[in-house]
């Protein structure tokens, strides 16, 4: 009887596949899933997008070019015939004397802008300590933003005319006056430019406020245990905090006081020297039916805001403070 070895030898395994996992997952396919699936998830962000940016296209970017075309024509908005005449509406908007004196109307509501930053800042730091009654008063500051410009310019149209609101208050502490407010150019600018004072603040307050409420609690603990003083945390702690929404504030400002039209505009229409920039681009446009130098007026107010802020932003960079 032959011998048999107690041993035997393990069967012959098939041999492996050495190839990368994705092209062992099957043709056609990435990561284990389906060609069809991964370009879904691809265009999924792109779905969501289209919608915005067809709205985003439709209503800013071909508007801004179409005007940019007609900053080189001679139309008068009415007529379909459109005549390329170059560069003779910058020309114009560049030469003409009432376009210069616009920008000087502007520095008013640049000052008064000023005013209100120094206002909102101080009342967001106030309020954002504990202070009985405090959420009476944000309601308060706030309120005028929430109002209609319109029905603001028509409020004060009243409270500034000869005999009215400021008249009669004047009158109770015994100061009659018969001057009229909106007569002449620097008391006119310097009203229109007090209501805007009224009326923004309060964004720039929630702006401010919201900055400040961002700043983590356990640096007030640490600077009241270390005997800080109100001034000494709202110079190293509250004012290095709150700097991206400082410099957002001064953009705002800046612009803000360039584009100023619906008060000067219901309240004067332009008169007695409160024209501004954007009152005098409407009348080119819609009074002397020159929508062309309309047009290039709007460019270069396009590009000087642009220019600032550039200029802002390079010598007041967005520096980010870690204050933890």
């Amino acid at each position: 009887m032959p011998r048999t070895d107690s041993t035997t030898s393990p069967p012959s395994r098939a041999p492996q596949d050495v190839r990368p996992a994705k092209h062992r997952a099957g043709r056609g396919t990435a990561d284990g899933r389906p060609r069809r699936e991964r370009t879904l998830r691809r265009l999924t962000p792109w779905l969501f997008l289209a919608v915005p940016l067809a709205l985003l296209v439709t209503f800013t970017y071909v508007p801004v070019g179409n005007m940019l075309y007609y900053s080189f024509t001679d139309w008068d908005g009415v007529s379909p015939d459109r005549d390329f005449v170059g560069g003779e509406n910058y020309t114009e908007v560049f030469t003409r004397p009432e376009m210069l004196r616009v920008f000087a109307v502007s520095l008013y509501y640049l000052a008064a802008s000023v005013v209100q930053i120094v206002i909102a800042l101080y009342f967001a730091t106030v309020l954002s300590f504990d202070l009985r009654f405090r959420n009476v008063f944000k309601g308060i500051l706030f309120f005028p933003y929430l109002i209609n410009g319109v029905a603001i310019g028509f409020v004060f149209l009243y409270f500034f005319q000869d005999g009215g609101t400021l008249d009669s208050i004047l009158s109770w502490f015994g100061m009659n006056t018969d001057h009229a407010w909106l007569g002449d150019p620097e008391s006119a600018n310097t009203s229109l430019a007090g209501v805007s004072v009224w009326r923004f603040t309060g964004l720039n307050f929630v702006l401010f406020l919201g900055a400040i409420q961002s700043i983590p609690g356990e640096l007030y603990e640490a600077a009241q245990l270390d005997g800080a003083s109100r001034w000494k945390q709202f110079r190293h702690i509250i004012a290095p905090g709150i700097r991206p929404v400082l410099s957002l504030s001064v953009i705002l400002a800046i612009s803000g006081s360039l584009s100023v039209f619906e008060i000067p505009y219901i309240m004067t229409g332009g008169a007695t020297g409160t024209s501004t920039f954007v009152i005098q681009t409407v009348k080119f446009a819609f009074q002397f039916n020159k929508t062309g130098l309309a047009s290039a007026c709007a460019v270069v107010l396009l590009a000087v805001i642009l220019l600032i802020t550039w200029i802002q932003r390079r010598l007041v960079p967005d520096e980010r403070v870690d204050l933890v």
